[in-house]
C-alpha cells in the first residue's frame, strides 16, 4: 500500500503542478473523443440490415453479409482499382511536391521575396475545391483558355473534362496547384530548426549550396517527411469525397469513381447505410494495415522513422 499511496502522491503532485496544461488540451481532447471516436461506434451498422425506423439496437445481425455483396458488386473492383491509383499517384506525384518547394524556398536569398511566394502558393488550400471544380471546367471547357488558345492555333476544340484520359492529370494538377503550398509550412518549420552551426560548417569545408542543401537540410527533413507519409498512408484510400465529385462526370465514372464518390451514389442516395458504412470499414482497416506496414519499413530503413 506505501508504494500505491507514493504513487498517488506522485500523480496529485503531478496534476497541481500541470493542472493549467490539462485545461489547455481539454477542448482539443473533447473534440478528439467526440468527432473521432464516438461514432466509431456506428460502425456496428455495417454488420447489421440497418433501418432508420427500427435504429442501431433493434435492427436485424447480419454478420459479414455486407461485406460480402461489396466483395461480390463487378463495381467493386473498377472502384477499388481506381481508388489505389489515384492514391498511387498522389503518394508519387503530390507528396514529394511539398518538400521540393519548401527547399527551394529556403534557398532564396530574400525574405520579402520568400515570404510573397508562400504566401502566393498557400493561399489556393483555402480555396474550397466546389470552386477548385467549377475554374477547372471553366478554363478546360468549350469556351476557356485552352479552347480559345487552340482556335488561335488552327485545332479543333477539345473537352478534356468528359474524357477519361484526362482526368487523372488533371486530378494531380489540381491537387498539386491546392495543397503542395500548404504542405510547405510543416516542412520550412523543420528546416528553420536545423542547427545553423551545421551550414557554417560546411561552407569552412568548400561545400556549395546545393550539397547543403542535399546533404544537409534533406536528411534533416526526413524524419518528418517519413512522418506524414505514414499519416497519409492512412488515408491512402480515403483520397477525399469533394475533390472527385467536383471534378468527375458521368463520361469519365470508369477512371474517377472512388470508394467515396461510390458509396454516396450507390450506397446514401439510396438509403443503404449498412452498406456505406461496411465500405467505409473496409477503407480504414486497409488504412490501418497500411500505416502498420510502412511504419515497420520505415524503422528498418531509418532510425528516426515510424510513428510509434
Amino acid at each position: 500500500m506505501t508504494d500505491v499511496r507514493r504513487r498517488r502522491s506522485r500523480l496529485a503532485r503531478h496534476f497541481r503542478e500541470f493542472w493549467p496544461y490539462y485545461v489547455m488540451i481539454l477542448p482539443g481532447l473533447t473534440f478528439l473523443i467526440l468527432i473521432r471516436y464516438v461514432p466509431m461506434a456506428g460502425s456496428i451498422i455495417a454488420f447489421q440490415n440497418f433501418s432508420l425506423r427500427k435504429g442501431i439496437w433493434q435492427s436485424p445481425f447480419v454478420g459479414l453479409e455486407n461485406f460480402r455483396k461489396l466483395l461480390a458488386y463487378d463495381d467493386f473492383y473498377r472502384v477499388f482499382r481506381n481508388t489505389l491509383i489515384l492514391g498511387g499517384l498522389k503518394m508519387l506525384l503530390v507528396f514529394p511536391v511539398p518538400i521540393l518547394l519548401s527547399l527551394l524556398l529556403n534557398e532564396l536569398r530574400y525574405p520579402r521575396v520568400k515570404k510573397g511566394i508562400q504566401t502566393v502558393v498557400t493561399i489556393p488550400h483555402f480555396i474550397s475545391w466546389v470552386i477548385v471544380g467549377g475554374l477547372t471546367f471553366d478554363v478546360l471547357g468549350a469556351g476557356g483558355i485552352l479552347n480559345q488558345a487552340r482556335a488561335l492555333m488552327g485545332m479543333e476544340m477539345i473537352l478534356p473534362m468528359q474524357k477519361s484520359a484526362w482526368f487523372r492529370p488533371v486530378y494531380v494538377f489540381t491537387s498539386i496547384w491546392k495543397e503542395s503550398g500548404w504542405g510547405t509550412v510543416v516542412y520550412l518549420a523543420a528546416i528553420s530548426g536545423i542547427d545553423p552551426g551545421l551550414y557554417e560548417s560546411a561552407s569552412i569545408d568548400g561545400a556549395s549550396r546545393f550539397q547543403k542543401m542535399t546533404r544537409i537540410t534533406l536528411p534533416m527533413i526526413l524524419p518528418t517527411a517519413v512522418t506524414l507519409f505514414l499519416i497519409n498512408m492512412g488515408s491512402f484510400l480515403d483520397l477525399g469525397f469533394d475533390q472527385v465529385f467536383n471534378l468527375y462526370t458521368p463520361m469519365t465514372y470508369d477512371v474517377a469513381d472512388i470508394f467515396d464518390t461510390y458509396v454516396y451514389r450507390s450506397g446514401i442516395q439510396q438509403g443503404k447505410y449498412s452498406f456505406s458504412t461496411a465500405v467505409g470499414l473496409f477503407q480504414s482497416v486497409i488504412g490501418l494495415a497500411l500505416v502498420v506496414l510502412f511504419n515497420h519499413l520505415s524503422k528498418k530503413v531509418s532510425e528516426d522513422g515510424g510513428l510509434w
